[in-house]
């Protein structure tokens, strides 16, 4: 191994204990307010200001601005950075990121397609099977997201109240996830994402469209599920 390559995979310890919160927190609910992680861990917001403070300087959260739902007045939120995130490892992910590769030097792109594709089948017949009381769009967004929440995705579900229309009057879902547990593989390999976003459109039978991704930078995922009037 490598100099580059061990400092590379090296663990990030993890600071103090409140510090240590914060970032679990960030992990699992997606990016975060002042506010909201003051009351998340009761204490002042000037005291959670300056643990964030703190994380900031040491490169494991990154502060940006964004619209609450993609409205409103904009505000700022603390998301993990990559060291951040490494401060949780996940050998798992690790392993996957490392068979993927081999596949694609082994055998070619159209290999990582194969398992990406295989693997969606098997989840998509054991997520269907919990879907197949629902009668109503909604419901099955809403059971989905319960699925979803379930595999590690912390998913969330709504129907915009602004918009009860698309084109020519079908209804408008949103799920939101803000949390992935393959998120270092996906940042590698684009087809994961894009297949699952298969996934879902297959397992709603209408259109879905991801207007937010986390591996590329946002702070999670945003899928708009639309059914358009037969």
């Amino acid at each position: 191994m490598t100099l580059r390559a061990a400092t590379l995979t090296a663990p990030v310890a993890l600071p103090e204990r409140t510090k240590t919160r914060v970032l679990d927190l960030v992990r699992r609910h997606g990016p975060q307010t002042a506010q909201d992680l003051a009351a998340r861990l009761d204490v002042s917001i000037p005291a959670a200001r300056r643990h964030l403070g703190d994380l900031l300087d040491q490169g494991l959260l990154e502060a940006r601005v964004e619209k609450p739902g993609g409205r409103g007045r904009p505000q700022h939120v603390f998301a993990l950075t990559e060291r951040g995130e490494a401060a949780f490892p996940n050998t798992s992910s690790g392993l996957c990121a490392d068979v993927l590769r081999h596949l694609r030097e082994l055998f070619g792109q159209g290999a990582v397609l194969q398992v990406l594709d295989a693997r969606n089948q098997a989840l998509g017949e054991q997520i269907r099977a919990e879907l197949a009381g629902a009668a109503t769009l909604g419901e099955r967004v809403e059971q989905l997201a319960v699925q979803l929440t379930a595999l590690g995705f912390e998913a969330t579900s709504h129907r915009d109240p602004s918009l009860h229309e698309d084109g020519a009057g079908g209804e408008v879902w949103y799920i939101t996830q803000s949390h992935c547990p393959h998120l270092s593989v996906a940042r590698q390999y684009q087809e994961l994402c894009a297949s699952e976003l298969t996934l879902y459109s297959d397992l709603l039978g209408v259109a879905v469209t991801r207007e937010s991704r986390m591996a590329c930078g946002q702070g999670c995922c945003r899928y708009r599920v639309a059914a358009l009037p037969t």
